[in-house]
């Protein structure tokens, strides 16, 4: 069971993840973010829909992807996107220890270079979000499109977006196989939906949540 929107009180249990972001006050803004990639075959498919719109995104990739398929991380860093930390093995931090699940993270920190990070399913251990977060920017999301599940459909999948999403929304979407066929389908929707309503797509950065998050908390230590 998962939440498409994540409420209000979930987001304030937890101010020092960051769920949404405030929106630019001359343009709504969202916050399109993809897990689980990189992969040669869908990954530069997710950036040339981008180029069209002249969005930007946000990317949070699994270590062994990165390993495998350098060329693609190449090509989102050079579309001028950013990337996060999604874990070497795609770990559950519900179902690992703490030792080898922050060994796992910091492999993968090692790769990309990056403060930001995003738990695979979201979960994490009381114990496992003390440590992160004194070492990164844990990074959740407001709404789900639900694109890796294999009970919805694509049109599901788009109204779980444009019925939930706001300015400074974070969204996540996936580029990876399980998502292809309902990404392929919404992403190019969902990017002249909003477009047509006057909104941008920008990136997640470090810089930004200082500046922009919802919640106000000091700078965290870099891993």
């Amino acid at each position: 069971m998962y939440l498409i929107k994540t409420p209000r009180v979930i987001q304030k249990l937890f101010p020092n993840f960051h769920w949404r972001l405030q929106s630019s006050v001359e343009k709504p803004t969202l916050y399109l973010t993809f897990d689980d990639g990189p992969i040669p075959h869908l990954t530069p498919w997710v950036l040339e829909q981008l180029d069209r719109f002249g969005a930007k995104a946000t990317f949070f990739c699994v270590g062994n992807n990165v390993r495998r398929y350098p060329e693609v991380l190449k090509q989102v860093l050079d579309a001028g996107h950013t990337v996060g930390n999604h874990t070497t093995h795609h770990l559950d931090g519900w179902k690992t220890d703490n030792v080898p699940y922050f060994h796992d993270i910091r492999h993968c920190a090692v790769q990309l270079k990056t403060s930001l990070f995003r738990p695979p399913y979201g979960r994490l251990k009381p114990s496992q979000a003390q440590f992160l977060q004194r070492h990164y920017e844990i990074v959740m999301w407001d709404v789900l499109s639900g694109d890796f599940d294999p009970e919805l459909t694509p049109d599901d999948c788009f109204d779980n977006v444009t019925e939930n999403a706001s300015p400074g929304s974070i969204v996540v979407l996936h580029d990876s196989l399980k998502a292809e066929e309902k990404v392929r389908n919404i992403l190019p929707r969902l990017l002249e939906h909003y477009s047509e309503r006057g909104y941008a797509f920008d990136r997640i950065t470090p810089e930004l949540l200082t500046d922009r998050s919802t919640v106000t908390k000091p700078r965290l230590k870099t891993a």
